[in-house]
């Protein structure tokens, strides 16, 4: 279809890129969001580890912090279904763009052929899982990667388990796309350079002037509030141990009445 009005298939790329990143753009609107919340909700978090320090009370710590995401609206799967929910359209992607005869011999910018790799120098040696050149899409595309990952990680909750998980994927995940991609469809690393470069500018753009952390915070506290007091106002359910509880005084209560009863008719 997009052929119909271009033949430069690095300007068809393009196009393809930001029909994709404008249809999933809600997604990614609910992934920032999501990870706003729970940025705005790391001091009252903080408080929740060290009320628990200890390792033996870990399992009352989770139940806190589940109870505190369930007054204040936050999910904790809210970051990670919206890229999973994308995994189809990359995985389609990923085996398209090396066997697409379309792509074949179609040359853009350095790239003499989109469904091979560009080089754009030759290594006197192989280095292993790499290869004897350099592909400068590549090298672009694990670079925004790099970018986009740093740029994520200021804007996500820090706790010193978290911050170790970040850094090694800040540094890991560039350097195994760099290799792994080195050999593979230069239209591919193309293409992930520039949904890599549109998702920094959504960032920045919502980050701007769409989400306001205290307007976040406000709303969180309000929805608390309205769940604090209709919790109060309900009818405090009985756990299953004070039912049975309830059930054995009552067993007793009424074979004392029946003991008294014999008594007198004796």
């Amino acid at each position: 279809f997009l052929r119909e009005y271009s033949n430069s298939f690095g300007l068809i790329i393009l196009i393809l890129t930001i029909i994709i990143k404008l249809i999933i753009s809600p997604l990614t609107w609910k992934s920032y969001l999501s990870t706003a919340k729970m940025k705005v909700l790391k001091p009252e978090m903080d408080k929740i580890s060290a009320k628990y320090p200890k390792q033996e009370d870990a399992m009352k710590k989770q139940q806190e912090i589940m109870a505190l995401y369930k007054r204040t609206g936050v999910s904790m799967w809210g970051g990670c279904l919206p890229m999973l929910l994308q995994l189809p359209i990359l995985i389609a992607l990923f085996r398209f763009f090396p066997s697409s005869i379309e792509l074949r011999q179609e040359s853009f910018l350095w790239a003499d052929d989109l469904s091979a790799y560009d080089s754009i120098l030759s290594l006197p040696f192989s280095i292993p899982f790499y290869g004897d050149h350099v592909s400068l899409f590549t090298l672009l595309m694990a670079a925004s990667i790099f970018i986009s990952t740093k740029i994520n990680m200021s804007n996500q909750p820090q706790n010193s388990q978290m911050k170790g998980m970040n850094t090694m994927m800040l540094y890991i995940m560039p350097l195994f796309m760099l290799v792994f991609f080195n050999n593979y469809s230069s239209g591919l690393s193309y293409y992930y350079l520039l949904s890599n470069l549109i998702t920094i500018g959504q960032t920045a753009i919502i980050r701007k002037y769409f989400v306001n952390e205290e307007e976040i915070l406000r709303k969180m506290n309000e929805r608390a509030a309205k769940q604090t007091v209709s919790q109060s106002k309900k009818p405090k359910k009985k756990s299953f141990l004070e039912r049975m509880e309830e059930k054995a005084r009552e067993q007793q209560r009424l074979q004392q009445q029946q003991m008294k009863q014999k008594n007198k008719k004796r």
